[in-house]
């Protein structure tokens, strides 16, 4: 039997609209999909910080926030490995992809779909 690591290792995506179904599939629980909604407003807001004070080590926490509060979702809600430590490009496109479909309504679609 596998372990949940070997297994994420093991996946491949050729593209984004591969990856994205898994991606939900990792964030089933939604008081962690809020924690990642969260964790991007804040981001977002530390790094308008930083460029309109001139503050450019803000910048510097914009990866903290953003990762930390995707982390708290993951290991107390989601209970499992972050999907960007392994794919952590395609991570950064689905929490904004994820959070555009939640605004438009269409994420309750999507998730359950698999």
């Amino acid at each position: 039997m596998s372990s949940p690591d070997r297994k994420t290792a093991e996946l491949s995506f050729c593209n984004f609209e591969e990856f994205y179904p898994y991606f939900l599939s990792e964030h089933r629980n939604p008081v962690c999909r809020i924690f990642h909604y969260a964790g991007t407003a804040l981001g977002l807001s530390v790094l308008g910080w930083a460029i309109l004070s001139g503050g450019l080590l803000w910048i510097l926490a914009v990866p903290l926030v953003k990762v930390g509060m995707d982390l708290l979702g993951h290991i107390f809600f989601e209970r499992n490995k972050p999907a960007s430590s392994n794919f952590p490009l395609w991570s950064i496109r689905g929490d904004f992809t994820m959070l555009k479909d939640f605004l438009s309504g269409q994420l309750a679609a999507k998730l359950s779909r698999k």
